[in-house]
């Protein structure tokens, strides 16, 4: 007869678990997430905290609960009214379930509701990444071929295009003619990206660009945009995000915390490329991976977030 070692560990560390929470509950007349929300600093360290005691939780009432706001977010529902009263149901729920006091402790809804706009809101903020990112380029949708133009104009406002097809695109670091064939692996994800780093950080973008195209060490800023959406992606998905995500948003997290993300990393990347002395841009997938390595180093540290402060510099 062959044991599960594994399902066994679990099982008695649910059951040692469920006696600890029990004896704290006795002695300080405070639930598991009451504790969590005084007891831990906002941020990270208690959005997590908290998502892990709901995480294992037994009582059904909140494995419902989990259940549902799951499905809102997956549908992306989270968003005006509707996110206000799917979170005053939730929290309204925990309130009954653990027989807290709302006019006693106040303080503990305001934590606890901000708490599960971090969960929540990240697990949506994943569905509208991947929807992005499944959305291919069309030529024929003039939101896409704005947004391509709008591109080109942020980091090369003095000079006009000749034409839409054109190897005018490898100035700024596509492949080809057209840079439609470029965003096939990440989708309207990999513009959105490009464009909200080039309008929104113009100054640190065209600075970025510039670097891209030095003599020496130069790389393809547009692919290179691409790829490391891919590597911000991959960070969302696996949750290695949260830490900056719970640490940089005061409520809901949106596609614009994403985005900021990006650009931060993308200037990063671009200081650690310069540092790093490049031979030549067949280093790259070696400079690229031992940078996301130090980033997900960083995001080990609970108090991690990429501030949004560019500095440019000149080389």
């Amino acid at each position: 007869m062959m044991f599960n070692f594994g399902s066994i560990y679990f099982y008695f560390y649910l059951r040692v678990r469920a006696l600890v929470k029990w004896f704290l509950r006795k002695t300080t007349n405070l639930c598991e997430l009451q504790r969590i929300c005084y007891g831990k600093p906002v941020g990270f360290v208690r959005t997590d905290s908290v998502e892990y005691s709901l995480l294992y939780s037994q009582i059904p009432e909140i494995q419902l609960m989990i259940k549902t706001l799951n499905g809102i977010a997956e549908r992306r529902r989270f968003s005006g009214r509707n996110q206000k009263i799917v979170l005053e149901q939730s929290v309204k729920t925990i309130l009954i379930v653990k027989q807290v006091k709302p006019n006693i402790h106040k303080q503990f809804i305001v934590s606890l509701t901000r708490c599960f706009e971090h969960i929540w809101g990240y697990k949506q903020l994943v569905h509208e990444v991947e929807s992005l990112r499944l959305t291919t380029f069309d030529s024929s949708n003039e939101d896409h071929e704005d947004k391509l133009q709008r591109l080109w104009q942020a980091l090369m406002p003095d000079i006009p295009l000749e034409t839409r097809i054109t190897k005018q695109w490898q100035d700024i670091g596509f492949q080809g003619d057209d840079p439609k064939t470029d965003f096939r692996g990440m989708g309207m994800l990999g513009l959105e990206n490009l464009l909200y780093f080039a309008e929104e950080y113009t100054n640190a973008a065209r600075h970025v660009h510039l670097h891209s195209i030095h003599p020496k060490y130069g790389y393809a800023f547009a692919i290179v945009g691409i790829n490391l959406t891919s590597m911000v992606y991959n960070l969302l998905k696996d949750g290695s995000a949260k830490t900056h995500i719970y640490n940089a948003c005061k409520s809901l997290p949106s596609i614009r915390a994403f985005h900021q993300l990006y650009s931060c990393l993308f200037y990063e990347f671009d200081k650690f490329w310069i540092e790093s002395k490049p031979k030549d841009v067949m280093e790259f997938s070696n400079i690229r991976n031992q940078f996301e390595t130090n980033i997900r180093d960083a995001l080990t540290n609970p108090s991690t977030v990429f501030h949004i402060n560019f500095v440019v510099d000149t080389i």
